[in-house]
C-alpha cells in the first residue's frame, strides 16, 4: 500500500521542523524555506528551457545545493548541530563565480539597465533572480532575529542572484534575442 500524501498534522496552521519542533506555517523559518523551494522549482524550469548542456547541468546543480539549504532551513537550529544534515561549502560559491565570469567573457558591457523579457526562457531566468532574492532577504532576516542562518548560504543566495542576472543576459546572446534597456521617462 503507497503511503499517503496527507497527514492532516498541519491542519491546524502549525508544522514540525526537522527535529520535531512545532511552529507556526506562518514562522519566518517556514516562509525562508518555502521560498528556498519556490526558487527550486523556478530553477527546474529555467533548466527545461534551456539549450545549452552546460547551463541545464549547473542548474541541476544549483537545485541540488537548494535542496541543501531547505533541509538547513527546515532545521530546528538548536537541534541541527546533533543532526546529518548535508553542508554547503565555500566552492560552491566560488562556482558560480567562475560561471559568472565564464558567461561575462562572451556578454556586450551594459550601457543601462536592462528590461526583464525579450524571450520566454530569458523571463522565466529573471523570476528566478528575484525570487532568489526574495529567498536571500528572508534568510537575513532569520539571521538579524538571531535564530541560526549560515552565513555561506546569505552568501550562496546573493551569488546566486547575481548568477541568474548574468544567466538571463547570456540566454538572451545565445537566442539572439535583443537586450531590452530601461529608457526613463523624462
Amino acid at each position: 500500500m503507497a503511503l499517503k500524501i496527507y497527514t492532516k498534522t498541519g491542519d491546524k496552521g502549525t508544522t514540525s521542523l526537522i527535529g520535531g519542533t512545532k511552529v507556526s506555517k506562518s514562522h519566518l523559518r517556514i516562509e525562508a524555506y518555502g521560498t528556498v523551494d519556490e526558487l527550486n522549482s523556478h530553477i527546474g524550469l529555467c533548466r527545461d528551457l534551456s539549450a545549452d548542456e552546460k547551463v541545464r547541468s549547473l542548474l541541476q546543480e544549483i537545485q541540488d545545493r537548494l535542496f541543501t539549504i531547505g533541509s538547513s532551513l527546515a532545521c530546528d537550529p538548536v537541534k541541527e548541530p546533533k543532526m546529518r544534515i548535508p553542508d554547503l561549502k565555500e566552492e560552491d560559491v566560488t562556482l558560480l563565480e567562475n560561471e559568472i565570469d565564464r558567461m561575462n567573457e562572451s556578454l556586450e558591457p551594459m550601457k543601462s539597465f536592462i528590461l526583464p523579457g525579450g524571450h520566454v526562457a530569458v523571463s522565466q531566468v529573471h523570476i528566478a533572480r528575484c525570487v532568489c532574492r526574495r529567498a536571500e532577504r528572508c534568510c537575513v532576516r532569520l539571521e538579524s532575529e538571531g535564530t541560526g542562518v549560515e552565513s555561506v548560504i546569505i552568501k550562496y543566495l546573493n551569488r546566486l542572484s547575481d548568477y541568474l542576472f548574468v544567466l538571463a543576459r547570456y540566454t538572451t546572446h545565445l537566442l539572439k534575442a535583443e537586450e531590452i534597456p530601461w529608457k526613463p521617462r523624462i
